[in-house]
This record gives C-alpha cells, sequence and structure tokens, in this order.
C-alpha cells in the first residue's frame, strides 16, 4: 500500500532506537537513513531518537538524537524508557544487532522494553540458526515483547518459526532500504577516481575478516590473466572494534598477500568511511560488485542492498540475503571461498558486455521496489497496526504482596568452612585471599538461631563454628574484639573496629535470649557480662546501635540484667541527643550525612522503648524510621537502598548507587520493631516494599536473590548486577526472610484474633 497523506489519523510520534551516524557502523547509517526515511515521507511525525553510545563523550551526535543511552549503563537504559513513555510517544522501533546493547547477550535492551507500557517493533539485523543459551533468552524475550517483528529476508522468518517456535504471521518481510539515484552507466563515473580503461570490480564495508576478502584478493591473478586492466577496489575503513583490538594488523595481512600474489598493482584500498553520496559514486563507477562473505547465516548486507540498487552486476557468495536478492538471474552465486569460482564467475561477466548490462538492468529494477520512501511506508503500516496493542510484559510480573522465600542454608554452608564464614566470593565462589571477619561471623551465629529450614544436628554443627570464631575474636589483652583473620588462622590486628565489636555484642545478646540448646544460650551470657561493658566507649552511633540491639534481646531474657539496662538508657539518650543536634527542617536523622545500616538506628530505639518502656525512644524511632523509608523510596514507589555513593555528603539527597543487600535487610528489621511498637500494617508494607528488592522491584529490575541455593548478589551497580556473592550479601538476604516469614505470621495471627473478637 503507498500512502498519499501524512499519519495524522495513524501513528505520529515514535522512539527509534538503535546505532546512528556518526558512529561508523552499518547498523548506525541503517537507523539514520530509516529516520530521514520517515521524516521526508511523513513530516508530520515526530520521531525520537535514542542513540546507543559505546564510547560515551566521543561522538558528536546530530539535534535529531533526542538521547544517548551508554551501552553498558544499564540505569540509563531504564530512564530512557521513563523518558519514551513521558513523551507521549505512541510507539518503539528497535534495531537489533548483537553486541550493540550492554549485558548477557544484549539483555540491557529488555530492562528498557519491559519498563515501557509502549507496543514495539523490531527490526532483526541478525536471526541466527544456532544462539547460545544467552542470545536464545534475550532474542525470545525481545520476540514475546514485539508486538510484530521484521525481517529483511524470508529466510529470517523461516528461522524464526524453525529455532524459536514465532508465529509467521507475527514476522513481516521487509527489505533493506537504499536510496533512489537514477542510473549512470559505470564508464560515464570512472573519470572521477581516476579509472578511465580499467574493468572495476568493487567491494564496501568496514573492513574484518568477516568479509572474505581474502577470497578476491586470491581470485585476481587469474583475473588479471584474462583482464589486465581489471582492478579490485576494496572501499572502506578499518571496523572501530578491530582497529581498538589489533590496529591495521588485518589491512596489512591483505596488502601483504596482494603482494604475495603479484597483484598489488590491482587492487586499490581506500582507507575510508564515505558518505553516502559519495558512496553511490563509487558503485555507479563500478563494473561488477562482489561480496564473497563467509558467513552463510548472514541475513542482512546493506552493502548488497546498496549495489543492487545502483544497478550492479553482483557475484556473491550463498549467504542468506543473496540467495534471496540475487535470485531469478539478478546476479550471480559461487561457493564459499572458492576463489577460483569467483575468477571464473568474474572473467564471464568481464567477457560479455552484453550479459552484464541486462544483469545490470534486471538489478536496477531490482532496487526500485526497495527505496527508502517504499520502505518508510511499510514501516508506519505496522506502526498503526500494532499501536493499540496491549505489551506483555518481558520481566516476571510484581511479587504477590505475601511473597517470601524459604530459607535456605546452602549458600551459607558454601562460604563456610570449620574455621568460619570466608568475608568474599568471586562469583558464588568462596575467596580465601580475604579471609574472615567478625562481622560475618556473628551475623551466622544470629541466623543459625532464626532459621527453621536446617535440623538439629547441622545447627549444633554450625552454631558451634560460629560461636567459636567469636570466642576466639575476644582479645582479652586489648579487651576488644578482633575482626580480621586470614585465611592461614592468624589476626590481621589486636582489635578490629567499634562497629565490628558493637555486632559481635549484638550477636551474644541474641545468641543469649534466642540459641535453640541451652549450651550455648549460658556460653552468650557469660561472655556478653564480660565484654559488654566495652560499649560504653563507643563513639560510633551504629556500634552503639549495634550493641543495643544486643543489650534489647538480653533484657528480653533476662528482666533485671543492669548492664543492658544502664547501656539502653545512655545510648538512647545520646541518640536523641544526636537527633536534636543535627535536625533540619527536611533532614530527620541522628548525623549530617546517610551512611551504611542507617535504619539499625531507629530500630535500636524502638526496642530499647519497648524493653524500657521509654515512649520518647519508641516516638523518635518511629518518626526517624519514616524519614528514612521516605529516603530510600524511588519516585516509582520502589525501594531503593541508600547508595554508597551517597555516604559522607552533608544534607545532601541519598544517590542511586551501589545499592546493597543489608540495606534492606536492616530496614525489614526496623519496620518489624515499629509494627510491634504501633500495630500498624504500614509498617508491614514497608518491610514487604524492602523485601521485594532482592526479588528484582528495584530501580534495575534485576532480582538479587539466587533462587536456587539461597545466594544473593553483592548489589546493584549503575551497570547492573554485581555478580559476586559475598558472606553480607547472602546472610542480609536469609536474615531478611527469616524476618519477613515471622512478620507475616504475627500479623497473620493478629488478624485471625482479631475475627475472632468481632
Amino acid at each position: 500500500m503507498t500512502r498519499t497523506s501524512p499519519l495524522s489519523d495513524r501513528v505520529d510520534h515514535i522512539a527509534l532506537i538503535g546505532n546512528f551516524l556518526p558512529r561508523k557502523c552499518g547498523l548506525a547509517t541503517f537507523t539514520t537513513d530509516s529516520f530521514e526515511a520517515l521524516r521526508s515521507r511523513f513530516p508530520d511525525m515526530r520521531v525520537d531518537v535514542y542513540a546507543m553510545d559505546d564510547r560515551p563523550g566521543s561522538y558528536d551526535f546530530p539535534s535529531a538524537v533526542t538521547a544517548t543511552i551508554p551501552q553498558d549503563d544499564r540505569a540509563a537504559y531504564l530512564d530512557a524508557a521513563r523518558a519514551i513513555d513521558a513523551s507521549g510517544a505512541q510507539a518503539i522501533w528497535v534495531q537489533h544487532e548483537y553486541g550493540i546493547y550492554g549485558g548477557s547477550a544484549g539483555d540491557h535492551l529488555l530492562a528498557l522494553l519491559d519498563r515501557s507500557g509502549l507496543p514495539v517493533i523490531a527490526t532483526l539485523h541478525t536471526v541466527l540458526e544456532a544462539p547460545n543459551p544467552d542470545e536464545r533468552r534475550v532474542m525470545e524475550a525481545l520476540l514475546r515483547r514485539a508486538a510484530r517483528v521484521i525481517v529483511m529476508a524470508e529466510k529470517g522468518r523461516d528461522i524464526l518459526r524453525r529455532a524459536h517456535g514465532v508465529d509467521p504471521r507475527k514476522v513481516m518481510v521487509i527489505p533493506h532500504g537504499v536510496p533512489d539515484r537514477a542510473y549512470d552507466a559505470p564508464d560515464s563515473m570512472k573519470g572521477r577516481f581516476g579509472w578511465d580503461g580499467r574493468q572495476v570490480i568493487l567491494t564496501f564495508g568496514l573492513l574484518a575478516p568477516s568479509k572474505g576478502i581474502e577470497t578476491v584478493i586470491e581470485a585476481l591473478p587469474a583475473i588479471v590473466e584474462r583482464h589486465p586492466d581489471a582492478l579490485y577496489v576494496i572501499l572502506g575503513a578499518t571496523h572501530p572494534n578491530l582497529v581498538a583490538h589489533e590496529g591495521e594488523a588485518y589491512r596489512d595481512r591483505l596488502h601483504a598477500l596482494a603482494a604475495q600474489l603479484g597483484v598489488e598493482r590491482h587492487i586499490a584500498f581506500v582507507n575510508a568511511f564515505v558518505e553516502q553520496d559519495e558512496l553511490l559514486d563509487y558503485l555507479q563507477a563500478a563494473d561488477i560488485y562482489a561480496t564473497p562473505y563467509p558467513n552463510p547465516a548472514q541475513i542482512t548486507s546493506g552493502t548488497l542492498s546498496y549495489a543492487v540498487a545502483m544497478g550492479k552486476p553482483v557475484v556473491s557468495t550463498p549467504y542468506v540475503h543473496a540467495t534471496e536478492i540475487l535470485a531469478d538471474d539478478h546476479g550471480v552465486l559461487v561457493p564459499f571461498g572458492d576463489s577460483g569460482a569467483f575468477a571464473q564467475a568474474i572473467g564471464a561477466l568481464l567477457d560479455d558486455d552484453e550479459a552484464r548490462s541486462a544483469m545490470a538492468e534486471r538489478a536496477y529494477q531490482r532496487g526500485r521496489t526497495m527505496i527508502w520512501p517504499r520502505i518508510a511506508e511499510s514501516v508506519a503500516d505496522l506502526l498503526g497496526v500494532v499501536r493499540d496493542t496491549r505489551p506483555p510484559r518481558i520481566i516476571p510480573g510484581p511479587a504477590q504482596r505475601d511473597t517470601v522465600l524459604s530459607t535456605d542454608f546452602r549458600a551459607v554452608e558454601r562460604m563456610s568452612d570449620a574455621t568460619g564464614m570466608l568475608q568474599h566470593s568471586i562469583y558464588a565462589v568462596p575467596d580465601r585471599r580475604h579471609g574472615y571477619c567478625i562481622d560475618d561471623n556473628a551475623r551466622a551465629l544470629i541466623l543459625m538461631h532464626r532459621i527453621d529450614t536446617v535440623g538439629d544436628s547441622e545447627r549444633d554443627r554450625w552454631t558451634s563454628v560460629y560461636a567459636a570464631f567469636v570466642q576466639f575474636a575476644w582479645n582479652p589483652d586489648t579487651r576488644r574484639f578482633r575482626n580480621f583473620m586470614r585465611f592461614d588462622r592468624s589476626w590481621c590486628e589486636d582489635e578490629g573496629s567499634e562497629d565490628s565489636n558493637g555486632r559481635a555484642l549484638w550477636a551474644l545478646g541474641v545468641t543469649a535470649a534466642e540459641a535453640r540448646d541451652v549450651k550455648y544460650r549460658d556460653w552468650a551470657r557469660v561472655l556478653f557480662d564480660q565484654t559488654a561493658s566495652i560499649a560504653f566507649d563507643f563513639g560510633s552511633p551504629r556500634a552503639r546501635a549495634f550493641a543495643m540491639l544486643g543489650a534489647t534481646a538480653m533484657l528480653d531474657a533476662h528482666q533485671g540484667h543492669a548492664l543492658s539496662r544502664t547501656l539502653l538508657e545512655r545510648f538512647g539518650e545520646e541518640l536523641v541527643a544526636l537527633l536534636d543536634e543535627a535536625r533540619r527542617p527536611e533532614w530527620e536523622w541522628f548525623e549530617i550525612v546517610l551512611a551504611y545500616d542507617n535504619a539499625r538506628l531507629p530500630e535500636a530505639l524502638m526496642r530499647a522503648g519497648r524493653a524500657l518502656d521509654r515512649a520518647d525512644f519508641t516516638a523518635c524511632g518511629l518518626s526517624t524510621l519514616g524519614w528514612i523509608v521516605g529516603q530510600q523510596t524511588s519516585p516509582e514507589g520502589r525501594f531503593r537502598a541508600i547508595g554508597t555513593e551517597s555516604f559522607g555528603r552533608p544534607y545532601a539527597d541519598p544517590m542511586p548507587f551501589d545499592q546493597q543487600p543489608l540495606e534492606a535487610q536492616a530496614t525489614i528489621d526496623a519496620c518489624a520493631a515499629a509494627y510491634n511498637a504501633t500495630g500498624e500494617l504500614r509498617w508491614v508494607d514497608e518491610a514487604q516494599r524492602a523485601y521485594r528488592w532482592y526479588l528484582g522491584q528495584n530501580d534495575l529490575e534485576l532480582p538479587l536473590a539466587s533462587t536456587a541455593d539461597g545466594g544473593c548478589f553483592d548489589g546493584l551497580t549503575p551497570h547492573g548486577l554485581n555478580r559476586n556473592q559475598g558472606a553480607e550479601s547472602i546472610l542480609a538476604l536469609q536474615l531478611a526472610s527469616c524476618a519477613m516469614t515471622d512478620l507475616l505470621q504475627r500479623t497473620q495471627n493478629m488478624a485471625v484474633r482479631a475475627q475472632a473478637v468481632a
């Protein structure tokens, strides 16, 4: 169907995503040509270009580019999705090629498409017969998300049906667009390049081993023997990625091959990225166009399309696109890598002027069906078809309100040995270089009292290991706990940080109150009594809060515990005083900066308020928790952990990255304390919001929880997941799951009791 009017009754505003000039690659040219074709054919259509940027800051993009998307910055993809939806665009047209989108097999693109609510059409520039698992995962997600898919050859539709089970009716074949230019005989153009009297064979495109140029060079001796005036022109700059890897080594190898074969006087290398008009001049000056590509699966070749459009007799290997566009005697196909066949086919065409001219005429007429105005019309029709479709989600939808993962000890056990729990990992493999720390072993000790999915024997074994670490960490000479231990069990220091000492006291208090076996409760009570007085020397608010959490647990188990009561009263009052000193109209916090484990401060106050019956402590804890929860909520209503980039910035709004699992766990525990104090379901909702962060309801829409074994990734960065799984992260998830299970059970019990009373 040919359009005769603008699109005012259909789609008049789209977002176009892909590479864009001046980035030097075929896809950038294609996307730029697509933009210009739509704007030329439909002047009333608004086309917002979102250009992929593999080298941020190095391209001078034109004003036509609405925004750039740094290739490896996953957060930028989500920002782009929000901008697209806010712009009023009615659909998205994606140019898909492997290697231009960040993430595994380009899966950052999926995050953008899933964040947007607009219908999508996707042009697939490569369709693989045998994708690897990651490529299959990404392609099939894209195929599910797209309302329609465009390929440039019938073979592409067939591969999608066979390899991915796609309904062929969803796949449209729209050929590669080409410029429209009147036909000119080669001899009329050769003088411009100094090629008068030469029989010119041309190949163009970014130079790379994937183009098979060697095959034609190896055919030249036989061609030159029959046609001494033959000239093989290799037009195109070396591919930028290849230059970055090896400089011009590949071009040098081609020069060496030509010299070895004695045909260097019959080859012209034009090492340049030429603009379109100059490229068309080069094409029109050629007698024959050669595409010796070695990849049978190549489904698109813009260079081949351009050559056909300019009326070039083509000699090509039989890759997918060539077999279709050159069918019915519109070109000559020869076997892959067969220089003899290339020599014979090229020689035959150079021998027969009449046959060559007839093939040129057939090619030129086929090219008229592919000119950009026709392509723009076909795409516009397709956009109109999908405009009102409701896009499916790629990523699973929001977790249900009561979704909590079952606790799973396997990842904790993987990180543990007879000494204790190792600190760090490389991906999921424990990294022994960094040894152990009391922070993680104290957390692991707490977990052993709260996790229900381990047997009695296993619980006893690991409780003993983590308790022994804490015991061994106590240094009676300095009256402090050590923190860091090497893998050979030698200590890195005589005393650890205040925060690590506070965590040790916290673990001892919890163990004294919650350990399943009395032997561990007795041990913890004695060691707590021996060591807890060190807390009075702490200056760090967090170290004091950690010690307070241990003291409240001790008071739960031993109501008359005088040391714990004194510690809670003193530190509680000091926290309230800190708040009074640091508070500003928009800053309801204990310090003038934000740091880590923030929610532990209001949690400690609320638990102390309950233990001591101090309403002022409870009120202060509730108000500051409400403030920090607000700081940890994104504009979309998701939990957003205070990023490490935020630390140490006085009275400043938090930065979004890097986000760590510890913050979500701390918030869940604090919200549980707030629910205990008030009975308000608001705090249950806030705890669930924080817990869903682990499941993928976060700024990057990526789950951190590894449901296969109880692991947890180390955080969210601007570029995606930190895929290491260290002890702190694994323990944060498992302790968070314990806390959520307990909290939801308590709310359910409260609801049952309320219903019974009613």
